[in-house]
């Protein structure tokens, strides 16, 4: 690893996570192995039809984070589909079609935020006592409306605003679910809680795996990331992954 962490005096508290604290060390290494790890495949094609084996991207790093900005909703659903996998007809029509339909949605979102990042929200965006017109309830009406291929639509819209809108997966739902507490408005906000308690860290983070690899996703993709290593029982294959990389 090229660049490792410097602030040792911090560590990683994700409830969403499990119970123990994550050292920086062992955080950047998964990051770095999500972004770098390789896993087998089997390739058969016209020239070696009996097949050869060979070394692919084990997650969506390289098709997703590493990845420019879209420049159109056709755009939007290629890079969906480089994190959540290849959609059929129908389903890539159905993806465009959310993307559409939440788009006033989403400027409704950026203009509440008003440049803010999501980590720097106060408590009450995120808090039902305050609706409606809040961070809070135009991400759940998002959510909503986002159809059947809601990890698609979520993975788009947080690519294009990756300081504002939370990437959600089924998994890493269920995983902050336990988490809310009275008046969320959503699971966003144990997001934001764990973002702004474990502010130095993160800065951390951020910092050394802009330097590490070849992408800057924010804090709020990083979070992404750990929780979705960790509640799919990969997190052990990136850490080694990512450490690896050290050798």
């Amino acid at each position: 690893m090229a660049v490792g962490i410097q602030r040792t005096d911090v560590v990683l508290r994700l409830p969403s996570a499990g119970p123990e604290p994550v050292p920086l060390d062992r955080a950047l290494a998964a990051v770095v192995g999500y972004a770098r790890g390789l896993r087998p495949l089997r390739f058969r094609s016209p020239g070696t039809p009996e097949g050869r084996w060979v070394q692919v991207p084990a997650f969506g790093w390289a098709r997703f984070d590493a990845r420019p900005a879209s420049v159109g909703l056709d755009a939007d659903v290629l890079l969906a589909e480089g994190l959540h996998g290849r959609l059929d007809e129908a389903g890539w029509q159905d993806v465009h079609d959310a993307l559409g339909r939440v788009a006033p949605l989403v400027d409704a979102l950026v203009g509440r935020a008003d440049g803010r990042a999501f980590w720097t929200l106060p408590d009450e965006e995120l808090s039902v006592l305050d609706e409606p017109g809040t961070v809070g309830a135009l991400l759940r009406r998002i959510g909503e409306e986002a159809g059947s291929h809601g990890g698609h639509v979520l993975a788009a819209l947080h690519h294009r605003h990756p300081g504002l809108v939370p990437h959600l997966t089924r998994t890493t739902r269920r995983a902050l679910l336990p988490h809310l507490e009275e008046g969320d408005s959503g699971v966003e906000a144990v997001i934001a809680r764990e973002l702004r308690a474990n502010a130095d860290a993160f800065a951390e983070l951020e910092r050394a795996v802009a330097l590490t690899t070849d992408a800057a996703p924010t804090r709020l993709r990083l979070h992404d990331v750990l929780l979705w290593l960790t509640t799919t029982l990969r997190l052990a294959h990136a850490v080694a992954a990512g450490q690896g990389e050290s050798a």
